[in-house]
């Protein structure tokens, strides 16, 4: 994966000014007047202006996914403040210690505090805090620079993980020896265990800060950790899905004893930022238990995940596989996640892994809303959804599954929950007549975020 660096010792990147650019980007709320700030910049660096570069270089500090600077609290510049050196050099540098841990607590708090004094007001805190605090803050977010810098040495690496594909659209790939294991219904959780440190990230790259007892058992667990670092790839479950999302989106105070890490995968932390681990199911399972088994088993929140084998080029294995299936769904599971050994890991949607159950689930965006009739006269009557599943444009409207409570509350914020993310349960995906998709008998299962795309 190509980074960008800079020279932290070039001096000319001394006492340039990047909050500028910042200034602009928050001039409008425009998508375009962003995307053309950011193209202007892009230009103004390639003829040489140190204070753009300086700018693409901090948005790729803020952004990128795998840089995290472990600071809870900023120090604020008093307004006003101007004349100073503004020494970027030095803060890239005080970044990069930040980053790998070279300076934590109390050492990396006096840091911050010495820094900050050789900055000007708005270069620190109109970019210097926001950067540590991982969001300038300025109303553009990775997609909108990769539009304009995806080609460049500022593209911000996308964080991703292998998703599954569901069984019944690949009846082909539903032989060979597979690996069964039950699906959970909890939060898909990324750990980066690194000789120093442990971070865990949701699905989408954002950094889970409210499962600290799961983050210091990995800690404590003393894992033989190669250089480089691993990814250990899996899913925290609690009491309840529900109960689960409330604590992990808690900004202080979490309620997260009694959650258990299941861990299913196991890769290089350098495969997988590059996004591709060459390593066969098989062997990465191989690993994980040479190198976990032992300690996890020393603590109760953390597992590596159960499985059975079967041969689904026999009548045997399929029968295996069916009762395990009608097990899993019996005993309160999802269903079932279906893995080929021979595969490597992929960090996008991959038939390596699918997924079977009772009914079907897709993820769709709220696009709108309708009134309800008779009883449920002013207040929610259906959501109204649309998005992409395999090349399926899907749009329905999801009338069932709703409490009373839910249509009421969902139909008095509806302005809030447009773009929102719901997962909607369904007997199958149904082509119209004009080539379009819908859902029979689609149901609300619940909003899979708390904001707009969000999706954990």
């Amino acid at each position: 994966m190509n980074e960008a660096q800079y020279n932290i010792n070039d001096p000319r990147y001394e006492g340039v000014m990047s909050s500028g650019w910042i200034k602009e980007l928050a001039e409008s709320d425009s998508r375009i007047h962003k995307e053309k700030v950011i193209e202007k910049a892009l230009m103004a660096s390639k003829l040489g202006s140190a204070d753009a570069q300086a700018f693409l270089f901090n948005c790729y500090q803020a952004y990128n996914p795998f840089y995290t600077y472990y600071i809870k609290q900023l120090p604020a510049a008093q307004p006003g403040r101007t004349g100073r050196a503004n020494p970027w050099p030095r803060f890239w540098g005080l970044l990069e210690a930040l980053r790998t841990r070279s300076y934590t607590g109390h050492a990396a708090r006096d840091q911050l505090w010495d820094i900050i004094d050789e900055f000007d007001s708005d270069e620190w805190n109109l970019v210097c805090a926001p950067v540590i605090s991982k969001d300038l803050r300025c109303g553009i977010s990775e997609k909108t620079l990769n539009k304009v810098l995806g080609r460049t040495q500022y593209r911000i690496p996308v964080f991703s993980c292998q998703l599954a594909q569901d069984s019944t659209d690949r009846p082909a790939k539903m032989k060979g020896i597979k690996r069964l294991e039950v699906k959970l219904d909890g939060v898909r959780v990324l750990a980066m265990v690194t000789r120093n440190n442990v971070t865990l990230y949701s699905r989408n790259g954002k950094e889970f800060m409210n499962f600290p007892q799961i983050a210091e058992a990995l800690e404590d667990a003393q894992l033989d950790i190669p250089a480089g670092g691993i990814v250990l790839d899996g899913e925290i479950v609690g009491e309840s899905f529900q109960q689960l999302m409330r604590q992990a989106h808690r900004k202080n105070d979490a309620q997260t004893e009694g959650m258990v890490y299941h861990v299913f995968d196991m890769m290089g932390l350098h495969e997988f930022k590059e996004g591709h681990c060459n390593r066969s199911q098989r062997n990465r399972l191989e690993w994980l238990e040479k190198i976990c088994q032992r300690r996890f088993n020393q603590t109760l929140c953390l597992r590596i995940m159960n499985g059975i084998q079967v041969d689904l080029d026999t009548a045997e294995g399929h029968d295996q596989m069916n009762r395990y299936a009608q097990d899993a769904v019996k005993d309160g599971f999802e269903g079932i996640m279906i893995k080929n050994l021979d595969a490597p890991y992929e960090c996008k949607r991959s038939d390596f892994w699918m997924k079977w159950k009772p009914t079907i689930t897709v993820d769709l965006n709220i696009v709108d809303f309708e009134q309800g009739t008779g009883r449920n006269a002013d207040r929610l009557g259906a959501i109204i959804c649309e998005g992409t599943d395999n090349d399926r444009h899907i749009r329905v409207n999801v009338g069932s599954g709703f409490s009373d409570d839910d249509r009421q509350r969902f139909w008095d914020t509806r302005d809030s929950l447009l773009d929102n993310i719901i997962e909607v349960e369904a007997d199958a995906i149904t082509q119209n007549q004009d080539g379009t998709y819908s859902l029979r008998f689609p149901r609300f299962v619940r909003f899979r975020g708390f904001e707009a795309g969000e999706k954990i």
